[in-house]
């Protein structure tokens, strides 16, 4: 017997009226932590009710697998089950029906490379298998700033929605930048932690009650100019004043990079690996979303600078865009600032372009293209990273592209210290053990290069532990080492105490 064939059928959800908008609650996630709490308050600014989703966990994992497709990356998989485990749970507490009018879900999509292009496909088939067809789900473009109301009118994703969750960010990054550069060296275990979760909750504070300053091109221009988000900033810093740091430890510092996903959650999806690597005695250069939404707009400048000499209007927007890019860029450099400049700068994208031109070429544009390759060499060029952990998000394919194109930078730059981890969701030995061995290496350039300093300086390790008790305002999380040309905090400081 032939199988009966089926019609293909795009997904349609159930609108949302702007009747429902009181008593509809929006679920969301994918993020760190501190941004999808903030943008919880963005939502609830704008008279929303919203919530983030639970912290993706493995049992996510294997219910994503069992209801969609256990071939997906690890991504699909762990954010497919996080949305059924947590609808699955409500369904038992309060019904399927009442779960389809309760809440709708509102994700990031686009015409991506691999599963970006596909969530609400598994999303689909995932909840079709629960039972919960008639759920709402909502996919937003992550490129356009206003793009009015979804389906029914009682959701709109406007600018003053859209700059208020990238504001969120802005903010949250350069905390989470200050966060990883203080708790490896705090004295009083716990200190770091206490003080980023005061910050966050007094952002979302900030955030709850922003002014409404109009529902276009007005809002933009407000948050351009104010400095209404650079003050929170500034009573954030003064949260890290009374955290004691000791940063005379000689540490590797490791970049992380790869798929957004694995390389902005804090957790189970990508084996805790910030907290792994702390433990290990290493300091964190954590992935910043900054850089992303950067990314995105060196994307669309490249395909205007296509269109240069085809299209007479592609000049003028192209100059528009990279005015909009340097204005984002000097927005979160004032954010930067409110925090001593101590959390990482943005990299310049043209720079990255330019360093992975000769191994990867810009205009493969599946996940973050060349920028994997870039960024790995800019942290080694400029000394910001002694090593480079890539975490990669294949279950379905080994990723061949970036780690590819990374043989021939280490050919070339054998000192790179690169570790690609290939993140399955179940393999954490495998893979943590392979970080270890790339991080003991790591340790051994971090000791060498501070016994480097230490000989340069003229200094032993008494004298430069009295010299930094002499200045107590340096041992502070708020005093900022100046980048002396070496690449671990300790190395610095003894070269800037000298």
């Amino acid at each position: 017997m032939n199988p009966a064939r089926q019609a293909y059928r795009a997904y349609s959800p159930r609108p949302v009226t702007r009747e429902e908008r009181d008593h509809v609650e929006i679920l969301f996630g994918g993020l760190h932590w501190r941004a999808e709490k903030v943008i919880q308050a963005v939502f609830e600014n704008l008279g929303y009710r919203a919530r983030p989703l639970p912290a993706a966990t493995k049992s996510d994992l294997l219910l994503g697998r069992e209801l969609a497709d256990i071939g997906q990356c690890c991504p699909t998989s762990f954010t497919t089950g996080n949305l059924a485990n947590f609808l699955r749970t409500e369904a038992k507490r309060i019904g399927p029906e009442r779960v389809a009018d309760k809440y709708v879900y509102v994700t990031a999509g686009a015409c991506g490379a691999c599963r970006f292009g596909q969530y609400h496909q598994s999303y689909e088939l995932a909840l079709r298998n629960l039972g919960l067809d008639a759920f709402r789900m909502f996919l937003i473009e992550q490129n356009k700033l206003d793009q009015g109301p979804l389906h029914g009118g009682g959701l709109e994703f406007n600018m003053p929605l859209t700059l208020g969750c990238v504001w969120a960010i802005l903010c949250t990054d350069a905390l989470q930048g200050l966060e990883y550069r203080t708790r490896p060296y705090e004295v009083v275990r716990g200190k770091t932690d206490e003080a980023v979760r005061e910050s966050v909750d007094y952002l979302c504070d900030v955030f709850r009650n922003r002014p409404h300053k109009g529902r276009k091109w007005r809002t933009l221009a407000w948050h351009l100019s104010t400095d209404y988000f650079v003050k929170a900033l500034r009573e954030v810093f003064r949260k890290f004043q009374a955290i004691e740091v000791d940063r005379l430890q000689p540490k590797p510092i490791v970049k992380l990079t790869g798929e957004f996903y694995l390389q902005t959650v804090e957790g189970d999806p990508n084996y805790n690996i910030h907290r792994w690597l702390e433990a290990e005695g290493a300091e964190v250069y954590p992935a910043p979303i900054v850089t992303w939404l950067d990314y995105l707009f060196r994307v669309y400048v490249q395909q205007l600078e296509e269109y240069v000499g085809v299209d007479r209007y592609a000049p003028v927007k192209l100059a528009g865009v990279r005015s909009l890019q340097r204005l984002y860029g000097w927005t979160y450099g004032r954010m930067r600032a409110a925090l001593a400049d101590i959390p990482h700068e943005i990299p310049d994208q043209y720079e990255l372009r330019r360093l992975a031109a000769p191994y990867f070429h810009h205009r493969l544009s599946g996940g973050e293209g060349d920028m994997l390759v870039g960024k790995a060499l800019w942290a080694h060029l400029h000394k910001k990273a002694h090593m480079i952990c890539e975490l990669s998000p294949y279950a379905c394919m080994p990723n061949t592209m970036s780690i590819g194109a990374m043989a021939g930078v280490v050919g070339k730059y054998p000192d790179l210290l690169y570790a690609p981890l290939e993140i399955k969701g179940d393999a954490e030995v495998h893979a943590l053990s392979r970080c270890q061995m790339i991080l003991t290496e790591a340790k051994k350039q971090a000791q060498s290069e501070f016994e480097e300093a230490l000989s340069k300086s003229g200094l032993t390790m008494r004298a430069a532990q009295s010299r930094l008790d002499e200045r107590p305002h340096m041992k502070k999380a708020t005093y900022r080492v100046p980048h002396r040309g070496r690449v671990g905090t300790a190395a610095n400081l003894l070269a800037h105490l000298a």
